[in-house]
C-alpha cells in the first residue's frame, strides 16, 4: 500500500493566520443590559467569538436570541436568528437565516432572512421579503422599517390576508 499527501502552502497559511482567530470565545453566553438597575435587554447565545480588527465584532454562529423588556420588567419582545454578527463601533447586529422578531403585547411576529438591528437608532429593518403574523391577519412585503421593539412599523410593497368580521356593518 502506498500513501501520499499534499501540503498546499496557501492553505497552510492560512490555517495558521493569527489574525484570523478569535480573540474571544465563550460558549452559552448570557448578557444582560441595565440602565439604573433595570434590565433593558438580554442577549443568549450557545457561541460567541470575538475578533478584534479595525472594526471589532462578535459572531454569532449558531445563532442568539435578544430579549427585550418593558419598564416593569416584563418580557415585551424578542428577536432570534441562526446567525448573528455584533459591529462594536456601530452598535449593529445583523441577524441572518431564519430571523424571527416577536412582540409579545401585540402578539405579531416577523420572519424574514437578514435583518439589521441599529443600536444607535433603535430601529431594525430589513430589504429581503418579509412575513407579519397578526391574530387578524398575515402580510408580506418586500422589506420593512421598525422601533426596535416591534410596535410602529413601515412595510414595503405590502401584500397579504386580512380576516373581516361580517358581524360589523
Amino acid at each position: 500500500m502506498f500513501f501520499a499527501c499534499k501540503n498546499d502552502i496557501q492553505t497552510i497559511y492560512s490555517l495558521s493566520q493569527i489574525d484570523s482567530l478569535p480573540l474571544e470565545l465563550v460558549i452559552d453566553l448570557e448578557v444582560i443590559y441595565s440602565d439604573s438597575g433595570f434590565i433593558q435587554a438580554k442577549l443568549q447565545s450557545p457561541l460567541m467569538k470575538k475578533y478584534e480588527e479595525e472594526d471589532s465584532y462578535y459572531e454569532f454562529p449558531e445563532g442568539f436570541k435578544v430579549i427585550f423588556y418593558d419598564s416593569l420588567q416584563n418580557e415585551k419582545s424578542e428577536i432570534t436568528a441562526n446567525y448573528g454578527i455584533h459591529w462594536e463601533e456601530k452598535k449593529i447586529i445583523e441577524a441572518k437565516n431564519n430571523v424571527v422578531v416577536f412582540n409579545k403585547m401585540k402578539n405579531e411576529k416577523l420572519e424574514t432572512e437578514h435583518l439589521i438591528w441599529d443600536q444607535k437608532k433603535k430601529i431594525i429593518f430589513s430589504d429581503v421579503f418579509i412575513t407579519i403574523t397578526k391574530p387578524d391577519a398575515i402580510i408580506y412585503g418586500d422589506g420593512l422599517t421598525s422601533d426596535q421593539n416591534f410596535n410602529h412599523y413601515s412595510i414595503k410593497n405590502p401584500t397579504g390576508e386580512l380576516e373581516i368580521n361580517s358581524d360589523d356593518k
